[in-house]
């Protein structure tokens, strides 16, 4: 006699079947797949060095400024991944909605953790590559360094389940998304602090959870490094429950539209 599930023991089955799935497509999309992953943050970081350094001159003699571009080109690879790359997760696994166990939420929830420990990997390599190359990696706070990424990317989360609604709905967000990075980019303070800004600029900019985040990792790493004031770090998780919360309340509200897209 067949004893049924409950309906818990069903989700965690569908998301773990739905884990290897990612984990396996993730790393074996192309030969070169998982080394992709750690050179793409590399070359990020060295052309932002050699901008900053080479043709505009600008160097930091208080800390090292290879670590500090790395920690804000990492934070924004922990956000992008958790906030871009679920936005597709519905129309990659369309066909598995013919299973009435699959929802349209699993796909997205299951990727955003995948995203998050990949990301989590690489950095880990990256920050202990570049100690073993004479790049001055320091920790000053452990606490905080965790407790700032888990809230970066619970708001890169919670940007992922709201554009993955909007992008299989209306297929032109994803465009939109690809146009408003490039600005958001420049905007969050991967190469820059908050407090380097003018007041009426940065009064603005610093609404921006993901350049809070940053200088909060900045000041968790780096001894000497000052947090801009007006940075906290329940700023950053209260945007992540917020927008968890909205996407979440979103596909509940479209999820047979989301299914039949």
């Amino acid at each position: 006699m067949l004893i049924p599930r409950s309906a818990l023991a069903v989700t965690v089955s569908v998301w773990k079947a739905l884990f290897l799935r990612e984990a396996v497509t993730r790393l074996s999309k192309g030969r070169v797949a998982w080394v992709w992953l750690l050179l793409e943050p590399i070359a990020h970081t060295a052309l932002l060095m050699f901008i900053l350094t080479v043709v505009r001159g600008r160097t930091a003699s208080s800390f090292d400024f290879a670590f500090f571009l790395a920690i804000g080109v990492l934070a924004w690879h922990v956000f992008s991944a958790a906030a871009v790359r679920p936005m597709l997760a519905i129309d990659a696994n369309s066909a598995l909605f013919a299973y009435r166990q699959v929802k349209p939420v699993d796909t997205v929830l299951v990727r955003t953790v995948s995203e998050g420990i990949l990301e989590l990997l690489v950095s880990v390599i990256l920050l202990s590559g570049a100690g073993l190359v004479g790049v001055r990696v320091t920790v000053v706070d452990p606490l905080g360094v965790i407790a700032v990424t888990f809230a970066l990317w619970l708001f890169g989360s919670g940007v992922g389940l709201i554009l993955s609604v909007g992008n299989t709905l209306i297929p032109e967000v994803g465009r939109v998304v690809s146009i408003v990075l490039v600005p958001l980019h420049l905007m969050s303070g991967i190469f820059f602090t908050p407090s380097a800004l003018p007041p009426e600029v940065r009064q603005w900019l610093i609404l921006n959870p993901i350049m809070q985040a940053i200088d909060l990792l900045r000041g968790s790493f780096m001894p000497g490094f000052t947090v801009t004031r007006g940075v906290e770090i329940e700023y950053v998780i209260g945007s992540g429950l917020l927008t968890v919360l909205f996407g979440l309340a979103l596909h509940v509200r479209f999820a047979r539209r989301l299914i039949q897209a």
